[in-house]
């Protein structure tokens, strides 16, 4: 796979196997499409920092972005069966409450295998729970 990126700091593989999510550290996430190209599907640039982690979620149409300024985004990230229709990517909601200490913000996120709930890990100490996402 052709990133464009500079250096790669995280990666998550869809449930499905054929999407690809990469974050960088200039700030970046690509989402590779594996059945289209090996090149990227679509390239967002929602932070103002480096992305630390990158994750989709394992049972709903989520996938959330982790960086240094602090804040996690929050996509709905459709993937249809229909290969005729192209995923869907829209911005869902801006989690903030992590500190930023030495230039570092959020360090890790997770999503709970079951529900709809965003945990977050920051380089200020704390750990975060995001249930209403």
């Amino acid at each position: 796979l052709l990133s464009g990126c500079r250096w790669i700091s995280s990666m998550d593989v869809h449930p499905s196997g054929d999407h690809v999510i990469v974050g960088s550290l200039d700030r970046r996430m690509v989402w590779f499409d594996l059945d289209l190209s090996h090149t990227p599907y679509k390239t967002l640039k929602y932070h103002e920092r480096a992305l630390r982690s990158v994750q989709y979620h394992g049972r709903y149409p989520l996938m959330a972005s982790a960086s240094d300024d602090g804040n996690v985004h929050v996509f709905h990230s459709m993937v249809y069966s229909d290969l005729m229709r192209n995923p869907l990517v829209v911005p869902v909601k801006i989690l903030r409450g992590h500190t930023v200490k030495n230039k570092l913000g959020v360090l890790s996120l997770a999503f709970h295998p079951t529900q709809p709930w965003l945990f977050t890990a920051g380089a200020d100490g704390s750990i975060f729970l995001y249930q209403d996402i």
